[in-house]
């Protein structure tokens, strides 16, 4: 069994209710999601602050470490403190975190919500990523139809009150979990906390899964997919060039635009079963 981190668990209340006057000049009650700011101590080490919705903030700083390759094994943390009191989150390491100031050094500005930032050597480590082949993982059209299902029948925070990303983590038409934040960098971090956070010999393997999110499919997205092993992303949302880009190298199957019945596979069609829809006629169409 391995040697898992203790974690506080801190959830904050997600949601906030406020007065607004609309369109019609009622006054009424609404809510809108909360946003804290929680700084993130290594050894008493200030190194970063995340502005989150405040779910699973303990998984969200572990899988921050994780996605920013700061740590290579969990066991390498001995416990992640949260108190909101002082926003702030304390993480004791087993044997400190070697050459933390050069692997912090290099940020490179992103499209991020939510973070912003991410350390230039997360894409420099392109090249050292390893996915499973297109024979053992794999989507198929009907799966993709119930995961999209799924995710729109969810009882969400976005249902509540909006302006949150959502991601999850799907084996086969099976949600395992799902985590939503103000930025959708913070819901694949706190799934990737998730992952390495599972009991049993070995961590959560993403050989056999597929991430939904509802944000944009982005480089640093789609590379952080791929460096915690999972071949096949589904977006609601769309795509950008270096996206696309990273993830023909890689060879991630993406999957955007993808709501109801309607999606777009933009790479990685050997990884996807399709079964066409019929052709609708010209009268249907219009």
């Amino acid at each position: 069994m391995r040697n898992l981190p203790r974690l506080t668990q801190c959830s904050a209340p997600l949601t906030h209710e406020v007065t607004v006057l609309d369109e019609f000049g009622a006054r009424r009650p609404m809510h809108i999601p909360a946003e804290r700011p929680l700084t993130v101590f290594v050894d008493k080490r200030e190194l970063v602050t995340l502005m989150t919705l405040g779910l699973a903030p303990e998984l969200l700083v572990l899988g921050y470490l994780r996605n920013q390759r700061l740590i290579n094994d969990v066991t390498e943390i001995e416990s992640i403190t949260v108190d909101w009191e002082v926003s702030a989150a304390a993480v004791r390491t087993r044997a400190g975190i070697a050459n933390i100031e050069q692997k912090t050094a290099q940020r490179i500005v992103t499209t991020g919500c939510g973070q912003g930032t991410v350390f230039g050597a997360l894409m420099a480590d392109v090249n050292s990523v390893q996915l499973p082949s297109a024979a053992s993982a794999r989507l198929r059209q009907s799966s993709l139809y119930a995961m999209l299902d799924t995710a729109r029948k969810l009882d969400s925070v976005y249902k509540k009150a909006g302006s949150v990303h959502g991601c999850a983590l799907f084996c086969g038409e099976q949600m395992l979990v799902h985590m939503e934040d103000v930025g959708r960098h913070n819901a694949i971090d706190s799934i990737a906390g998730w992952m390495w956070m599972q009991p049993g010999e070995l961590p959560v393997s993403g050989a056999d899964k597929c991430f939904y999110t509802t944000g944009r499919l982005t480089s640093e997205m789609v590379m952080k997919s791929a460096q915690m092993g999972v071949p096949i992303i589904v977006s609601r949302n769309g795509i950008t060039q270096m996206g696309h880009a990273l993830g023909q190298q890689l060879g991630l199957t993406l999957i955007g635009r993808a709501k109801g019945r309607h999606f777009i596979c933009y790479s990685g069609f050997e990884r996807f079963d399709g079964e066409p829809e019929p052709a609708r006629l010209l009268s249907e169409a219009s």
